[in-house]
């Protein structure tokens, strides 16, 4: 099972699509808590589900199951310097109690592509979901689209 992860920040729309579209992405999963956001600029979610149809033939699905509650994504994000390591662990503890790998269809993954804004993904929840995934179904491959 192959499992693709991007974030839309520093990306122009041009770079974003092309990137999913050559990686052979099949479905864009948004696992953002808020994806309406006007600084999402063409990542905002009826843009993101024309935009991935219409240039990539790419479908498009919101999973906010995947995504953190705003009380362990909040403090993080509104501290000057986030503590990492406790956000990740509420993160982490948050997707064993929703149980993800049995309530997540992994038909729904397979080929899919984890959306969230950060840049990179080792400070963002985008590795953490995938990782945790990989840990509990085994056989996943993930690659990080830049």
């Amino acid at each position: 099972m192959k499992l693709f992860t991007i974030g839309f920040t520093k990306k122009s729309a041009e770079t974003f699509f092309t990137r999913l579209k050559d990686a052979g992405v099949r479905r864009l999963i948004d696992i953002r808590l808020k994806n309406v956001s006007q600084l999402a600029g063409f990542a905002k979610r009826d843009d993101l589900s024309y935009f991935t149809k219409t240039i990539c033939n790419i479908e498009y699905v919101h999973l906010p199951e995947l995504a953190p509650t705003a009380n362990i994504l909040d403090p993080y994000k509104k501290s000057k310097n986030g503590d990492w390591e406790l956000y990740e662990r509420q993160f982490l503890d948050l997707m064993r109690a929703r149980q993800i790998e049995i309530t997540t269809p992994r038909e729904l993954l397979d080929g899919g592509c984890l959306l969230c804004s950060e840049e990179k993904p080792d400070h963002c929840h985008r590795r953490i979901v995938a990782e945790y995934l990989q840990q509990h179904w085994r056989d996943v491959e993930i690659e990080h689209i830049p």
